[in-house]
């Protein structure tokens, strides 16, 4: 018989397994990117129909109401599809563009909130985010669109991409506006996606990536942005 006075054995820590999935993940991510193509393609639309089938299986959870069920999984589909259009058919410089935005939002928006904590945004929806992380994360994602206007106009980046504006400080200001109004967006698909786990009772959207959860857990904040980026770049392409 087990002692009742013995102390408890302390949790295993699941950073390792993290880690391991993170450099996995990665790795599948910039070899798509690098082979570019056909390949790139096809890689986004198979994480875009995975991320798509969980959050199928998170609106089946969230409600029992058949129409509201059918109508959520349309709006999902146009969702997930013109996210994995916009994508699939972005140049490298879109790409990078909206995958360091999300990148530096979470990653500022995390050090943000930890650092400084505060009011909660939503704790009913995410507990975990405070007003001081999203204004670390939009300061963080201004950051980067500045840092790769610069990188590109400046000739940093090489011949490869030009987009040919003025690096004055009017545009500057406007591709830090755009940055933070993006990180905006990045925290407002998170939000959408913790609120559908919270009604379908679940942590994570599936199990699929150990120690990460699912895969619609990690692109959650790119969607929104991805339309968003891609909408603005047809505007300015007529």
């Amino acid at each position: 018989m087990a002692d009742a006075d013995a102390a408890p054995k302390p949790r295993q820590s699941d950073l390792p397994v993290r880690l391991a999935s993170a450099v996995v993940m990665l790795a599948l991510a910039i070899g798509a990117l690098i082979a570019g193509g056909t390949v790139f393609d096809t890689f986004v639309v198979l994480v875009s129909l995975v991320a798509f089938a969980e959050f199928v299986l998170l609106v089946v959870g969230a409600t029992a109401h058949v129409p509201y069920r059918l109508a959520a999984i349309i709006a999902g589909a146009l969702y997930f599809g013109l996210a994995a259009a916009v994508l699939a058919g972005a140049g490298d410089f879109l790409i990078v563009l909206v995958v360091g935005t999300v990148v530096f939002t979470d990653t500022f928006a995390y050090f943000a909130g930890r650092a400084i904590g505060g009011p909660k945004i939503a704790p009913s929806i995410s507990p975990s985010k405070t007003w001081a992380g999203l204004v670390g994360g939009m300061a963080g994602a201004a950051l980067w669109v500045v840092l790769w206007v610069v990188a590109i106009d400046g000739g940093i980046a090489g011949p490869r991409f030009e987009l040919g504006l003025a690096l004055s400080p009017g545009n500057l200001g406007a591709a830090a506006l755009l940055g933070a109004g993006l990180a905006v967006l990045a925290q407002a698909g998170d939000f959408f996606e913790s609120w559908l786990k919270r009604r379908a009772g679940v942590k994570d959207s599936s199990k699929l990536i150990p120690g990460h959860g699912g895969v619609f857990d990690r692109v959650d904040g790119m969607l929104p942005v991805a339309i968003a980026v891609g909408a603005i770049a047809a505007a300015m392409a007529t």
